[in-house]
């Protein structure tokens, strides 16, 4: 425990602080958890720790969709930016100007980013780039210069991101799945879906105005995993455009009805602490990344 100087006891410890603090930033115990690479279970006792010690409730609601009360929300903004501001130190000290801490979802930093930072190195070689994993609802990761991540047109304009590869989605398969119907094949091999993305069919069938019969589904974790089961000719899956691209320009997939715009797009969103020079050099990077693609083929 820390002393108090203002006279009001001691204060409670710094890990069940950064615990509600991420919990209540994040929305849940689970990214808190995956944020501070510690378990669920961690991140809960923490709380109650921290609720106990306070004699006041943080959270409340039923476990599944717990919200802050008036005492958490007062509490919250307060302990984010102590954080921020400690973050901001430690960097200053360690003198990172030239280091940029990238946070991204596993399968756009697998098949998308991770692929092209070898140019970026090229081209700025004084960068230090450090990748870590967001977790896959997270709009926000300690100690990152820029967050990468899909997010729809609402949260774009929301969380002041910066869209970089509009996002268009659409059903692929792979040549040895399709046989001579490319078309019929997509919609009744079994159906590649991601957890992450577990409505990704359904939303593709709205989008176009499709109804889709019953098929075989096939669970996975991530997107790209959905992609590979693809290029293995292990089902059909409904993906973005910029995790594809390549697969489709190069015959590895085909994409027989084109993809549909959403109005989301990949988009980068500011870390804390003010814009670095190798933030915004990563920042001009990613747009160049993006001309450089293949546009998407319009839905049909």
């Amino acid at each position: 425990m820390f002393e108090n100087l203002t006279g009001s006891g001691p204060l409670p410890s710094l890990n069940a602080l950064r615990a509600f603090e991420a919990m209540a930033r994040t929305g849940s115990a689970t990214r808190a958890a995956a944020e501070l690479n510690v378990t669920h279970s961690a991140v809960s006792r923490q709380v109650k720790a921290l609720e106990a010690q306070l004699g006041l409730r943080l959270f409340e609601g039923p476990r599944h969709a717990l919200a802050l009360t008036p005492a958490g929300r007062d509490m919250a903004p307060g302990l984010t930016a102590a954080f921020d501001q400690i973050a901001a130190a430690v960097a200053g000290a360690r003198g990172t100007g030239r280091d940029l801490h990238v946070a991204v979802n596993a399968s756009l930093a697998v098949k998308w980013l991770i692929p092209r930072l070898a140019d970026f190195s090229r081209l700025h070689p004084q960068v230090r780039v450090h990748l870590v994993e967001l977790a896959p609802q997270a709009v926000s990761r300690r100690g990152a210069d820029v967050l990468l991540r899909l997010l729809d047109a609402s949260r774009i304009e929301t969380l002041g991101a910066t869209p970089v590869i509009p996002n268009a989605v659409g059903p692929v398969i792979a040549p040895m799945l399709a046989g001579e119907d490319a078309r019929a094949a997509v919609l009744t091999a079994p159906r590649l879906a991601a957890r992450t993305h577990a409505s990704a069919w359904k939303d593709w069938a709205a989008l176009t105005g499709r109804r889709l019969a019953p098929a075989p589904e096939r669970a996975v974790a991530h997107l790209h995993f959905a992609l590979d089961g693809a290029l293995a000719g292990w089902g059909a899956a409904v993906l973005p455009w910029a995790l594809t691209a390549e697969a489709v320009a190069d015959g590895r997939l085909l994409a027989p009805f084109g993809f549909a715009r959403d109005g989301g797009a990949v988009a980068a969103i500011p870390g804390a602490g003010e814009a670095s020079r190798s933030r915004r050099l990563f920042l001009h990077w990613l747009a160049d990344q993006a001309r450089a693609m293949p546009p998407a083929p319009d839905a049909t």
